[in-house]
């Protein structure tokens, strides 16, 4: 290899780490470095002035897997989850159908789904307290029409977290129909009018080649959704605080109830470095397996 060529592949060499540094920066100082951080933290005792912090291993993890409150916590966010994920993908996936044909007043309809995602999450929540309220919110104002009795829907254990899941549902759905919308109008049309002239329905259309092709977005929209659903916390604070008797409370609330109200720190990194390893897993599955399938690999 000439001299020439050497200096031509450490140029682009050169050039290609001056491009990564910005975003290796970013990581760094707010991913990576955190991460670690936290890791550090939750192998240590809470200290005081009188009584230091010191190194307990694995302790803190060993308290944690002992709290029922942790494990009624981990039951309500999967639950809270495994609604919310895949009854939000099929609202987002049929509303972009809906949004993608030919009907009139498309363009109201498509403002209209993705109204909810562009309200801050405070004031959505505090919208919805408008539809909850006992007595004088929308619901029971509805309820009361048919003779149905007043009901406390976040004051009750019963029904405090589904009124949280149909919030997010609410908030997330036009969010992902954007997406779904997107990738509906990257599919050619010459697809349809090979369809229209094999004599497919409709319905055929959309499960053979519409959904196959939609595959890699609706990849991509599960990943963010399971990142949403263990980062509520808006929504907690406006609506129920976690309760009635932590029946809506989730992940990150407790995280943030350990840390700044309890002020217990390590406990809280310990449980923050447990939901990053499973959010790691989970994310490594979807990329390394389901992606595969996903694009027929």
């Amino acid at each position: 290899m000439s001299k020439h060529a050497n200096l031509e592949r450490r140029r682009q060499a050169i050039y290609g780490w001056l491009l990564l540094t910005p975003a290796a920066i970013l990581l760094s100082t707010f991913a990576f470095y955190p991460s670690l951080a936290t890791l550090f933290s939750s192998l240590f005792s809470r200290g005081t002035r009188r009584n230091p912090a010191e190194f307990v291993g694995g302790e803190n993890y060993s308290d944690l897997f002992a709290d029922p409150t942790f494990w009624l916590v981990v039951k309500n966010n999967l639950f809270y989850a495994g609604i919310t994920i895949p009854v939000s993908i099929f609202i987002a996936l049929a509303m972009a159908l809906w949004a993608n044909s030919k009907i009139s007043a498309r363009g109201f309809v498509r403002t209209a789904y993705f109204t909810p995602t562009v309200l801050p999450m405070i004031a959505a929540a505090n919208l919805w307290l408008f539809f909850y309220t006992p007595g004088l919110g929308v619901l029971d104002q509805i309820g009361a029409l048919f003779g149905l009795p007043s009901v406390n829907w976040l004051g009750q254990p019963e029904t405090a977290l589904w009124a949280i899941i149909i919030v997010t549902i609410w908030k997330e759905a036009g969010f992902f129909m954007i997406f779904y919308l997107a990738a509906l109008q990257t599919i050619p049309a010459d697809l349809k009018e090979a369809a229209d002239i094999e004599g497919a329905s409709r319905w055929t259309y959309t499960r053979r080649i519409v959904l196959p092709l939609l595959m890699p977005t609706t990849l991509f929209i599960m990943v963010n959704a399971m990142i949403n659903s263990v980062k509520l916390i808006d929504h907690l604070f406006i609506l129920t605080k976690g309760g009635p008797s932590d029946a809506s409370k989730l992940i990150l609330y407790y995280i943030w109830e350990m840390a700044f109200a309890f002020f217990d720190a390590p406990h809280a990194a310990a449980m923050t470095i447990m939901v990053l390893l499973v959010l790691g897993i989970v994310a490594a599955i979807q990329f390394f397996y389901i992606d595969k399938r996903t694009h027929y690999q």
